[in-house]
């Protein structure tokens, strides 16, 4: 082929995830092309799908919702699904793992074209199946009973490439000729004042049916589902237009799954509280919380969960009412999203009475700006106002201790070996809070600062002298902001997920204020790269902290992170003991509870592979714990 008979294949991708109530959905449509050459065989045109002589120019997309008639999800009568689409119900867990609907194509069995939504459905279905025999007095000749269902034969639910049902297709039951309105000929409302309780007579959806009837709802990009689209399944349109001419270039259409309904709301967690002491000053409920990112959340990485129960606008529901509901004072959050704090995050918490500062990972986002997770630390805005504000960049610490520390050159071997094994990026958060209305006791005015520290150490279980050393660095800068503020301490709360189990030396570190020489974390080995621990007489500090958890429970929990691959304690919150006094702790769920709408976590239920800790805490002065 001559380069000036040089061919274009253009492709219209759109995809949209499982509409859930409340949640917002956005399509993603993607329009590229791809140069022909003599192998490739002709491509067969469709409105997504066709061959130009150049490649596809700039474009811009617009888009249609349509809400679709209301379709019976399951034939086999005792099936919970008939009547509810909670989103545990229809979750790949409640399915038995297949995901995938099911239809009856014998023609002479009872149930045919009748659709299940599973396997097991069909099979309990088909106990109380009967034979049709045939009969020669039809009017036609043909014995096929009335179908049931339309749904295509073992129609796998969230496929979004079957095209038959794309506008001007030939078995859509439209206008072929049907031309998308132009961006600029479209209005939110589409020029009517119906509100969408009706169609027109240029709806490319309508038919006489009432039942096939499919309702124009919105011409907005995003659409989030509301109580009358439950049940239904929806379709969003995607039509490309020349930036510059305004010719429509290609269009697709994609219907969605059944709309589900809100999660409900989990389980209360109930707090233990701990033994009663007498005085104290003001008191405050603290939470932590590993968040899951939404880059991590993958299906690679958790493939028992469903892949729109790991979307960010599904998870992001959940979190933001598990968070709010517990109704904390300061709230420690990790794997926060640098775009989603932006976008969801801070704005939800905002309007929940809190303010919050974030800080990201030092590292590049993973692709487009924003994605790169860190940490985020808000507090009550009617409980406290804040004093300082810090972070702490553990590169930046690493970068210290090759220069100053050791007098290395950084670009040296040995420098740059220790600084490649110390620099994982990582970050804490420091703020100290002032209470809004200063406790008084007997006329005197009672402490009313607390120092609160937010972190997420290293994740890799094979460089536990990695996260000794950030636990360590981080304690030592600790204690110099506080020293700094005179003899008066402040009561300390490190908060976050260390990466580190109760055996680990982290956990001895931040627990004894040392850690035995014969620990497996501080002789790991040369394998393990350069050694980036001091003498181990020199890892230590003057904090005296407690967990918060084994005070008040008398033990860590069993596990804070409940994935099939790990299952244990990560989480921890930390306080000082000469300031500090937990009131309460909320136990973490059983397992019979976390496994009830999934075989681990995240599920339709837990929207992060981790768990909330709860405790309300109260400062106390004069020594007294």
């Amino acid at each position: 082929m001559n380069s000036k008979d040089a061919m274009y294949s253009w492709h219209l991708s759109l995809r949209v995830d499982r509409p859930v109530e409340g949640c917002s959905i956005r399509p993603h449509a993607y329009m590229y092309g791809k140069k022909l050459d003599d192998r490739d065989s002709s491509t067969n045109n469709s409105t997504h799908n066709k061959v130009c002589r150049e490649p596809p120019p700039n474009h811009e997309f617009s888009y249609r919702w349509f809400r679709g008639p209301t379709i019976e999800p399951c034939a086999y009568e005792g099936c919970p699904r008939r009547t509810s689409f909670s989103p545990h119900d229809w979750s790949k867990h409640a399915l038995g793992g297949s995901g995938c609907s099911l239809q009856c194509v014998s023609a002479q069995s009872s149930l045919y074209k009748a659709t299940f939504c599973n396997s097991d459905c069909f099979v309990k279905a088909w106990k109380t199946q009967y034979t049709i025999q045939n009969s020669s007095d039809t009017n036609n000749g043909n014995n096929i009973p009335q179908a049931r269902s339309s749904t295509p034969l073992r129609k796998r639910t969230g496929s979004y490439c079957d095209d038959d049902r794309s506008v001007g297709s030939s078995n859509s039951g439209n206008d072929v000729n049907y031309i998308p309105a132009t961006p600029g000929e479209i209005s939110v409302n589409g020029g009517n004042n119906n509100n969408g309780n009706n169609t027109t007579m240029n709806n490319p959806y309508s038919t006489q049916s009432s039942e096939d009837e499919w309702i124009e709802i919105s011409r907005d990009q995003l659409y989030i589902p509301h109580t009358e689209d439950i049940g239904r399944k929806l379709k969003v349109e995607a039509a490309a237009y020349s930036v510059e001419s305004g010719e429509l270039l290609m269009h697709r259409v994609v219907k969605t799954d059944l709309v589900l309904s809100r999660t409900p709301e989990p389980e209360k967690r109930n707090l233990v509280t701990a033994k009663p002491a007498g005085g104290g000053g003001a008191r405050f409920r603290i939470v932590t919380y590993n968040i899951l990112a939404e880059i991590y959340a993958t299906q690679q990485q958790y493939p028992y969960a469903d892949l729109w129960a790991l979307s960010w606008d599904f998870r992001f529901q959940n979190i933001i009412r598990e968070i709010v509901d517990v109704g904390p004072d300061i709230v420690c959050l990790q794997e926060v999203q640098a775009d989603h704090y932006e976008s969801h995050l801070y704005n939800a918490m905002h309007e929940a009475g809190f303010e919050g500062v974030y800080k990201q990972k030092t590292r590049q986002a993973m692709g487009m700006t924003g994605k790169v997770d860190g940490c985020a630390l808000f507090w009550r805005r009617t409980k406290f106002h804040l004093v300082e504000s810090y972070s702490i960049e553990f590169n930046e610490l690493a970068q210290r201790q090759v220069t100053q520390g050791m007098g290395l050159n950084p670009r040296s071997e040995e420098g740059a070996s220790i600084l490649n094994k110390l620099s994982k990026d990582n970050v804490a958060q420091l703020v100290v809070l002032e209470t809004a209305q200063p406790s008084m006791t007997r006329g005197n005015r009672e402490p009313n600062q607390v120092c609160i520290a937010n972190t997420h150490l290293y994740s890799n279980k094979d460089c536990p002298d990695v996260k000794l050393w950030q636990t360590l660095h981080l304690l030592q800068e600790l204690e110099t902001f506080i020293m700094a503020r005179g003899p008066a301490n402040l009561p300390l709360m490190i908060c976050g997920d260390f990466n580190s189990t109760p055996d680990s030396a982290v956990y001895d570190l931040l627990s004894r204020q040392l850690v035995h020489p014969g620990h497996p974390d501080v002789n790991t080995g040369d394998e393990n790269g350069p050694s980036v621990l001091p003498d181990i007489m020199s890892i230590t500090h003057s904090h005296m902290l407690g967990s918060v958890y084994n005070t008040v429970l008398g033990e860590e929990p069993k596990f804070t992170n409940y994935t099939m691959q790990f299952k244990g304690v990560l989480d921890y919150m930390w306080y000082s003991t000469r300031n500090l006094r937990p009131l309460s702790a909320a136990p973490i769920p059983d397992e019979s509870v976390l496994t009830r709408h999934g075989d681990a976590l995240p599920s339709t239920q837990y929207s992060s592979d981790h768990l909330m800790q709860i405790s309300d805490m109260q400062i106390v002065s004069g020594g007294s714990r």
